[in-house]
């Protein structure tokens, strides 16, 4: 299990530094003041969580019980959810796609709360 979130990590860690490249430079000019802003914030949770996940991979292999199973997939789940709505609602503008965003919220809650039951 830590492989695979290990790798879903490193995946993940470039994807957002690629997505926070792109809204740096080629949004810049294409996108209001406030969609760049949500577009940063779901770059920097992107980037936040997949290192998050690194994290789960080493509390997974560390700990008995399913938590930093648990908290893996929750992380990359919210990832999915949360950053993943947040791109697509600033790329397309199709606002009902913050509808599935909280969803990735409680995903991280998720996952967070798992990684201190794991060390718990």
């Amino acid at each position: 299990m830590e492989r695979i979130f290990l790798i879903l990590a490193g995946v993940s860690g470039a994807l957002a530094v690629i997505a926070g490249a792109f809204g740096g430079h080629a949004l810049k000019q294409r996108l209001t003041p406030e969609m760049l802003a949500i577009y940063q914030t779901s770059v920097q949770y992107h980037l936040i969580h997949a290192l998050a996940l690194g994290l789960a991979a080493w509390v997974a292999s560390r700990t008995a019980g399913p938590a930093g199973a648990v908290a893996g997939w929750s992380f990359f789940v919210g990832i999915v959810l949360f950053s993943g709505s947040l791109y697509v609602l600033t790329l397309s503008g199709i606002r009902t796609l913050g509808m599935i965003t909280p969803l990735g919220g409680v995903a991280f809650i998720i996952g967070w709360l798992s990684l201190a039951w794991a060390a718990w």
